[in-house]
C-alpha cells in the first residue's frame, strides 16, 4: 500500500481501483452471457432434435403410405387395366415432391456427425423417389413395365432413416450432456465470480480508504503542527504522489516562506531596536558633547564677567586665554551642529556638491596645521607625505574635501596616543589618492563592518572614553560618494587603522563619462 501511495496519485488510485472493479464485473457479465448462450444452444439443439425426429417419423409414414398406394395401383393396373386419372397422378406426384422437400429439410437440420448417414439416406431415398415418379409418369402406357413389387429400394430407405434417427438421437444426447455441463460450469463460475467480485471490491475500497485516510491524516498532523507554530516541521512528500504530494509540498513551501517572513520580521525588529538604541546612544552622546563646550562657554563667560566687575586691574594674558577657550568651545559646538545638519541634508537628499578649482595640497596642509594641537595633545607624531609638485588643481567641492580630511585627521588623533599619524596624498591617474593612517587602538572585523554607519561607534563605551557622536565617519563616506569617489578601511586591533580615499580630480568630467 505504501508503494501505491508513493507511485500513484489519489486520482490514479481511484482510476486503478475502478478499473479493477469494472474488470471483475465484466468477467462476471461475460460468464453470465456465456451461460445464457449455452442455454440458448441447448434449446436450439433440442428444437432441432425434435424437428428431425418429427421429420423422420413423417418420412417413414409417407414412404409407407406411398408404398402401399403404389402396390395397390400396380395390382389394379394388372387386373383391370384401368388408366390413372390426371388429377390422381398429379396428386401422387405432389406427394412425392413433398417427401423430397422433407428429405431436403432433414438435410438442413444436420448438426454435424450425421453427414455420412444423410448421404446414404439421400441416395437410397432419391432412387426410390425416381422409381415412384417413373411409375406415375408411365402408368397409362401399356408397354411400360414396373418392378414396384421389389422392396429393395424401399427397405434401404427405411433402414437409412432408422440409422439416421438413431444417430440423431445419440448426438442429441451427447450435445445435451455437454451443454448441461457447460451450464453447470457457467453457473458455478458466475456464483464464484460474483462472490469474488464482492470480496475484491470490498478489499479495494478498504485499501483505498486506508491509503487515502493515511495521506490525509499526515496532512492533518502537518497542518496542526503548522497551526501550533512549529514552522520547522516538514511533510514527507516522498510518501505520496500526485495531488496529495503536491499539496504537502505546497504546505512545506508555505511554511518555509512563513518562517522566512517571520525571521525577516524578527531581523527587522532587531535592526529597529538596534537603530533605536543607537539613536538613543547618539542623543546621549550629542547631549554630552553639546554640554561640554556649552559649559566651557558659560563658565569662562561668567569668569570674564566677574573679572570685568573686579576693581583690580585685568590680567590681559588670562583674559586672552579665557577668550580663546570660549572661541574654541564655540567652534567645537558649531562643528557638532554642522555634523548634525550635514547628516540631515544627506538623509533627505538635499546635500549636493559645489565644485570649484582648488589645490588639494594646500587644503591638506591648512587642515593639518590648524589641527596640530590635537597631535601634540596626546604626544603623537605627524608625518605628511603630500606630492605638492605632481598634485595640481582639482575640480571638486572644497568644503566637503576639507571636512573629509578634518574628520579623518581628528579621528586618528582621538584614538592614537604616543603614536604616529601619517597623511599621504598624491594624484593617481584621474583620481586624488588620500590616506590617513594611525598606529592607534585599531578595530576588529565586526567593528569595521559598522564603523561607517550613522549614530554608531565601535563600542558602546567609545563615546564615554574618547568622546564624539559617531557621525564623523558616516559623513565622510557620504561625502566621498557625493564627490564620485569612495573610502576603504584597513585596520588591525591594537595596531592602528588606515583610511584610503579615492576622489575624481574632475567631478563633472567623471559624471559625464559615467
Amino acid at each position: 500500500m505504501k508503494t501505491l501511495r508513493g507511485k500513484f496519485s489519489l486520482r490514479a488510485r481511484l482510476y486503478l481501483f475502478s478499473a479493477a472493479i469494472i474488470t471483475l464485473f465484466a468477467v462476471n457479465v461475460a460468464t453470465h452471457v456465456w451461460g445464457s448462450f449455452a442455454r440458448s444452444e441447448s434449446l436450439v439443439a433440442y428444437r432441432d432434435a425434435v424437428t428431425a425426429s418429427q421429420l423422420i417419423t413423417d418420412l417413414e409414414q409417407s414412404l409407407e403410405a406411398n408404398r402401399q398406394q403404389i402396390l395397390v395401383l400396380a395390382t389394379l393396373r394388372e387386373t383391370t387395366e384401368q388408366p390413372l386419372g390426371d388429377q390422381e397422378r398429379l396428386s401422387a406426384l405432389e406427394e412425392i415432391d413433398a417427401i423430397s422437400q422433407r428429405l431436403r429439410r432433414l438435410g438442413g437440420l444436420d448438426g454435424g456427425g450425421t453427414d455420412d448417414y444423410y448421404r446414404r439416406l439421400h441416395k437410397s431415398a432419391t432412387q426410390l423417389i425416381d422409381e415412384w415418379q417413373f411409375f406415375y409418369n408411365n402408368y397409362n402406357r401399356a408397354s411400360a413395365r414396373f418392378d414396384v413389387e421389389s422392396s429393395v429400394s424401399y427397405n434401404n430407405s427405411r433402414q437409412r432413416l432408422q440409422e439416421l434417427d438413431k444417430r440423431q438421437e445419440y448426438l442429441a444426447v451427447q450435445r445435451s450432456e455437454a451443454i448441461d455441463r457447460t451450464i453447470n460450469l457457467t453457473d458455478r463460475i458466475t456464483v464464484i465470480g460474483f462472490v469474488t467480485t464482492i470480496a475484491v471490491t470490498m478489499l479495494l475500497v478498504i485499501a483505498l480508504i486506508r491509503s487515502t485516510n493515511a495521506s490525509l491524516q499526515r496532512l492533518k498532523i502537518g497542518v496542526q503542527r503548522f497551526g501550533s507554530g512549529d514552522l520547522t516541521h516538514r511533510m514527507d512528500t516522498r510518501r505520496d504522489a500526485g495531488e496529495i504530494g503536491e499539496l504537502a509540498k505546497t504546505f512545506n513551501d508555505m511554511s518555509s516562506k512563513l518562517q522566512m517572513a517571520i525571521d525577516d520580521v524578527r531581523a527587522a525588529k532587531a535592526d529597529a531596536d538596534a537603530a533605536n538604541a543607537a539613536k538613543s546612544m547618539f542623543l546621549a552622546n550629542v547631549s554630552h558633547e553639546l554640554r561640554t563646550p556649552l559649559n566651557a562657554i558659560i563658565g569662562y563667560s561668567e569668569m570674564l564677567q566677574d573679572e570685568i566687575g573686579d576693581p583690580q586691574a585685568v590680567d590681559r594674558d588670562q583674559f586672552s586665554h579665557d577668550l580663546g577657550t570660549i572661541i574654541f568651545s564655540g567652534r567645537q559646538l558649531l562643528s557638532l551642529i554642522n555634523d548634525i545638519l550635514d547628516l540631515s541634508k544627506i538623509e533627505t537628499g538635499k546635500m549636493h556638491a559645489s565644485n570649484e578649482w582648488f589645490n588639494p595640497a594646500e587644503l591638506i596642509f591648512q587642515v593639518c596645521d590648524s589641527l596640530s594641537p590635537l597631535v601634540s595633545q596626546k604626544n603623537n607624531t605627524l608625518k605628511l607625505c603630500v606630492d605638492i609638485d605632481g598634485m595640481g588643481d582639482i575640480h571638486s567641492d572644497r568644503s566637503k574635501l576639507q571636512q573629509i580630511v578634518t574628520n579623518l585627521f581628528s579621528n586618528a588623533c582621538k584614538f592614537t596616543e604616543k603614536g604616529d599619524i601619517r597623511v599621504t596624498a598624491s594624484k593617481q591617474g584621474d583620481y586624488l589618492h588620500l590616506i590617513v593612517a594611525d598606529t592607534g587602538i585599531g578595530m576588529t572585523t565586526d567593528q569595521q563592518a559598522r564603523v561607517f554607519d550613522a549614530f554608531v561607534q565601535a563600542e558602546v563605551t567609545t563615546g564615554t572614553e574618547y568622546g564624539g557622536t559617531g557621525l564623523g565617519l558616516a559623513i565622510v563616506k557620504d561625502f566621498c560618494q557625493i564627490l564620485g569617489g569612495d573610502i576603504t578601511l584597513t585596520s588591525t586591533l591594537g595596531a592602528g587603522s588606515s583610511f584610503e580615499v579615492m576622489i575624481p580630480v574632475d567631478q563633472e568630467s567623471d559624471h559625464a563619462s559615467a
